[in-house]
């Protein structure tokens, strides 16, 4: 089959390598559509060491069975496998499962690929008029919901009621707009450093979308809720600042691993933190209720290409040239 493969720093090939090896309990999925998500990204610049090359990367996606339980049916899939015994998993917070593991690293392939493998129970069926191209967006979009969730679920304030500001406006950054749009807030800024996503940001929601290195934008301590959709030491540092007295900053980007938090300003003013990593099964089935009901907008702010553009894809992203939060390929 056709994969794209991982075989360096900033590198990326399509090659033909074998197909999947579903184990019992396992079903094989023709692969329709998968988008390339911010931690790809990270692989690809060869700066996590969880995703050594060769490897397939990518686990946004959606498809048709074609072996196994339930073959011929349109599914979306969610990429964290767990053991679903432990604490975690029994408590319904699946993704800090010790033992789990997620498609695109070892020893689990990507779905930059024409077919995979995956447990039965990871693969969600879609409704008949939800297209693969949406569906695979709920992936990114859980891991927004489940951030957002989570900040209503400690601020103070009802979202309803409050100020949020996203940093970031990539996929997982404008999904997040999109779901505190969902539950209720009204006032949503959304920082983003590349003018040209910023008419399309505009255009998905009520949100005021500005660019922080030209020096606009909210007032510092004016948010209730900070979400950082980027997760760098600038972003950190800028949460810090942005974020009211007693606020909440959500923290979902890996872009680095230390520097930039206020630490003395945030115990001062009673600042809560909380690191976000992907989604629990209620999440994920949640998501894509709310996009196949049309909650979280058209989603029309994807740019499809096909698996063989990959590299330029991943080149485009690089550079600043993707207009676009979300390049997905269609096989």
């Amino acid at each position: 089959m056709r994969a794209l493969v991982y075989t360096g720093p900033e590198a990326v090939e399509l090659q033909d390598v074998a197909g999947p090896s579903a184990t019992p309990g396992d079903v094989v999925v023709q692969v329709d559509a998968v988008g390339i998500c911010g931690s790809d990204m990270h692989a690809f610049l060869g700066h996590d060491e969880r995703r050594p090359a060769p490897l397939i990367l990518g686990h946004e996606a959606s498809g048709t069975i074609v072996q196994g339980a339930g073959e011929g049916r349109r599914v979306t899939i969610n990429p964290l496998v767990t053991c679903g015994t432990c604490e975690a998993c029994v408590e319904g917070r699946a993704n800090l499962c010790p033992d789990r593991q997620i498609i695109s690293m070892p020893p689990r392939e990507g779905a930059f690929a024409e077919q995979l493998a995956i447990p039965a129970g990871n693969s969600l069926l879609l409704p008949d008029d939800l297209s693969f191209a949406k569906a695979a967006l709920t992936e990114p979009m859980a891991c927004s919901y489940h951030a957002v969730r989570l900040a209503a679920e400690a601020s103070h304030r009802p979202l309803a009621e409050a100020r949020a500001i996203v940093l970031g406006g990539g996929a997982i950054g404008l999904g997040a707009a999109l779901v505190l749009a969902d539950m209720g807030c009204s006032d949503i800024w959304i920082a983003e450093t590349n003018a040209l996503r910023h008419g399309l940001l505009g255009r998905a929601g009520n949100f005021k979308v500005y660019s922080p290195l030209e020096g606009a934008g909210p007032e510092e301590a004016s948010a209730h809720v900070v979400v950082d959709a980027f997760g760098g030491e600038a972003t950190r540092a800028s949460s810090s600042a942005l974020v009211k007295p007693g606020g909440v900053i959500v923290h979902i980007g890996l872009a680095s691993g230390t520097g930039g938090l206020d630490v003395r300003r945030m115990t001062l003013q009673e600042v809560t933190f909380i690191g976000t990593y992907t989604f629990t099964p209620a999440d994920f089935a949640q998501t894509l209720n709310a996009i196949a009901t049309g909650r979280l907008g058209p989603l029309d702010w994807v740019e499809e290409r096909g698996l063989e553009e990959g590299p330029g894809a991943f080149r485009d992203i690089l550079s600043g040239k993707a207009a676009h939060p979300k390049i997905m390929f269609r096989l």
